[in-house]
């Protein structure tokens, strides 16, 4: 019976550290998966969107934004069925997005980020609506046929 005990003792030994190292390897997979998840979720705005805005007189306006981000500074070009503009400035804080932009007089865009679409408003001294753009593929993205 003494022997016995002593197999016993000598497998919890064996396996006592064998299953917290498990445990460790384990915690540490999930931490790591986590961190790649929220990584993806703060991905950067740069690239092109194409979408509409409406003014106050509930006119439709094609939209493109050209935007670069750079540690979370904006900079970049707006281009419209109204003209082009240039972005001033503009920031990226988690899922929002606003953009300052000049055509005339300062104008702002305050956007939410959704998968790849941004959607918002703009303004612009008396005038403003909604803004509603997705991510365009990459020109490199494209096939000839």
């Amino acid at each position: 019976m003494p022997q016995a005990r002593f197999v016993n003792f000598r497998r919890m030994l064996v396996t006592g550290p064998l299953l917290a190292m498990c445990m460790v390897l384990a915690i540490s997979c999930i931490t790591l998966a986590q961190q790649g998840q929220s990584g993806s979720a703060k991905s950067g705005v740069t690239g092109r969107y194409d979408g509409t805005a409406k003014n106050k007189a509930e006119e439709v306006i094609s939209v493109t934004l050209d935007l670069t981000e750079k540690e979370g500074a904006l900079s970049g070009a707006i281009h419209s069925s109204h003209g082009d503009f240039t972005i001033t400035g503009g920031t990226h804080r988690g899922d929002t997005v606003t953009i300052e932009f000049d055509a005339g007089g300062p104008g702002t865009i305050s956007l939410h980020m959704a998968e790849d679409k941004l959607v918002g408003s703009w303004s612009m001294q008396d005038d403003g609506g909604p803004v509603d753009v997705k991510k365009a593929a990459p020109e490199g993205g494209k096939r000839k046929l």
